[in-house]
């Protein structure tokens, strides 16, 4: 008990601790800030992958198709474009440029503006992904499904993507893990993320080090328990491959 007293007693915990995140209750900037994170990164993921999964099927049907028709080769060309922009330039950018220059005269407000760059952003990498998840799938079973009288999209849909996802999940949480982190520079529109909650802190009292760890240490969390969870998912999906 005197060991204990002592410690709430100490420097240590007056100028690192009770500073930093009980008094004034300061601990809520760090709160606060998680949810705003994890608003974005979910948020902006689901985007990702309905983006992702369209520009992998256009591209993919493109460089199937014998003859493609002009409608197709400018869909193809857009999504060229579009992955060349996206993953030739800094997210960073991208974001100031959404919030600057896209929505300049239009508010939607700043977590929809992050949500939105993050969603364009994660959907240009989950589209690589989704391709080769699509590309490892064996043609045959395109053919058979045609054959069958279903529809090129009834097969994508039904057949060929439901495989490619099994495929791809490790990957995917991959570029989860990955835009968890990637939402560290939404405090650059002044939004109040977990990383912006941490220096609010700081700012405050004037002391980097705490706050700084405190951010750090929630951010690796998140990420072990990410990576646990994808060994998980990859465990069950051998032993039902297995099975």
């Amino acid at each position: 008990m005197g060991l204990l007293q002592s410690f709430f007693e100490s420097d240590f915990w007056q100028i690192h601790i009770y500073t930093n995140f009980i008094a004034e209750d300061r601990w809520k900037y760090l709160t606060d800030g998680l949810k705003v994170t994890i608003i974005i990164t979910l948020a902006a993921l689901v985007i990702g992958i309905v983006l992702g999964a369209l520009v992998a099927v256009v591209r993919v049907t493109h460089d199937k198709a014998g003859r493609p028709g002009l409608g197709l080769r400018l869909l193809n060309a857009v999504c060229q474009f579009y992955l060349t922009v996206i993953r030739g330039t800094p997210v960073m950018v991208q974001l100031l440029i959404m919030y600057f220059v896209v929505f300049a005269t239009v508010d939607p407000g700043k977590l929809a503006v992050a949500i939105i760059a993050f969603g364009i952003n994660s959907g240009a990498y989950v589209a690589e992904i989704f391709r080769s998840g699509i590309m490892s799938i064996d043609p045959g079973q395109m053919e058979a499904g045609r054959s069958l009288g279903l529809s090129y999209a009834q097969v994508m849909s039904r057949i060929i993507m439901p495989q490619a996802v099994k495929n791809i999940l490790p990957t995917l949480n991959n570029e989860f893990i990955a835009l968890v982190k990637e939402t560290a520079v939404v405090g650059y529109i002044a939004l109040g993320d977990l990383t912006r909650g941490g220096d609010q802190i700081r700012s405050q009292t004037w002391d980097a080090f705490p706050p700084l760890l405190a951010v750090a240490l929630i951010y690796l969390a998140i990420v072990m328990l990410l990576e646990k969870l994808g060994k998980i998912v990859e465990r069950r999906l051998a032993q039902s491959d297995r099975g």
